[in-house]
């Protein structure tokens, strides 16, 4: 069967199921060697050798003036990533993007952050992959050792710590644990723009 090209990335939005087996899938892998390349590459630098940035500009396809971020830093899909202005994200991070991440403006992201898109079939785990966007609102802060689970939305101004996140977090809330729970609300009042 022949498919057209983006076949996968239609798939990949549409929550999968995608087959490795397939034709249509050499697309993805192709951006996954490309962006896991740009990665090697960027974090290889010394981290005061500031030509790392656009390495990670040619990753994401756009000027990254308004985004920083430190190495050693993972991401296998950077044509699935997306920046707001003003985005922090700091050391260690891991991002696995296939199925999107959306960082919307005023994130701030402490070391050894981890986030997945994709998940394994429960019965073919090594062929069939399905997936989730992860959206990160408006100055969410998320605190070091932070793990977010695909299909994930994390409201604006939460503030996420030592957490492994399996479901959505509500605006404003504070939420930690394995599951990630909520401790708290705070009032939206005291938050600036």
């Amino acid at each position: 069967m022949d498919y057209k090209k983006g076949t996968v990335y239609e798939l990949m939005d549409a929550g999968g199921p995608t087959d490795v087996r397939e034709p249509y899938f050499m697309e993805a892998v192709e951006e996954m060697m490309r962006s896991r390349k740009l990665c090697a590459i960027a974090s290889a630098k010394m981290p005061d050798d500031m030509s790392y940035i656009a390495d990670l500009e040619e990753l994401f396809g756009r000027k990254l003036d308004d985004v920083r971020i430190l190495t050693p830093f993972i991401c296998d899909f950077g044509n699935r990533v997306k920046f707001g202005k003003g985005v922090f994200i700091n050391h260690s991070a891991v991002l696995s993007a296939s199925g999107g991440i959306e960082f919307e403006d005023g994130v701030a992201i402490a070391p050894c952050f981890r986030v997945a898109t994709i998940n394994h079939d429960f019965n073919n785990r090594h062929t069939i992959y399905t997936y989730g966007k992860v959206t990160i609102k408006k100055n969410a802060w998320i605190g070091m050792n932070v793990t977010i689970c695909p299909g994930v939305t994390i409201g604006k101004y939460a503030v996420v710590a030592g957490a492994v996140v399996t479901k959505d977090v509500p605006d404003y809330a504070v939420v930690g644990g394995c599951p990630a729970k909520i401790i708290k609300m705070q009032n939206p009042e005291e938050q600036q723009e």
